[in-house]
């Protein structure tokens, strides 16, 4: 499962790794920069693996869509919060 994380302040997710316990997981297996988003991979006590993308809330920026958020979101993107609206925006403006 992957999951993205959008935040106002995305370096506080990635220099402290208190929150991962929130999720279940155990430990960060690796962390890796794919431009805007950076990944945490996540070991869950099952032995799992969940990939958490860390990014600012303009990774889901409309003007213009970036090609990778393009993709995340092409690939079958399920919001599970969107306090701001933020996805919604992103998501109608793709389908346009």
């Amino acid at each position: 499962m992957d999951l993205v994380l959008l935040a106002d302040q995305p370096g506080a997710y990635l220099s402290d790794e208190a929150w991962i316990d929130e999720l279940g997981a155990s430990s960060v297996v690796r962390t890796r920069s794919w431009g805007a988003l950076t990944e945490r991979r996540l070991a869950l006590p099952s032995e799992l693996e969940i990939d958490v993308g860390v990014a600012a809330v303009s990774w889901a920026a409309t003007a213009p869509v970036d090609a990778g958020t393009r993709q995340v979101v092409t690939d079958g993107i399920r919001v599970v919060f969107d306090l701001d609206g933020v996805l919604a925006e992103l998501i109608a403006a793709i389908r346009r």
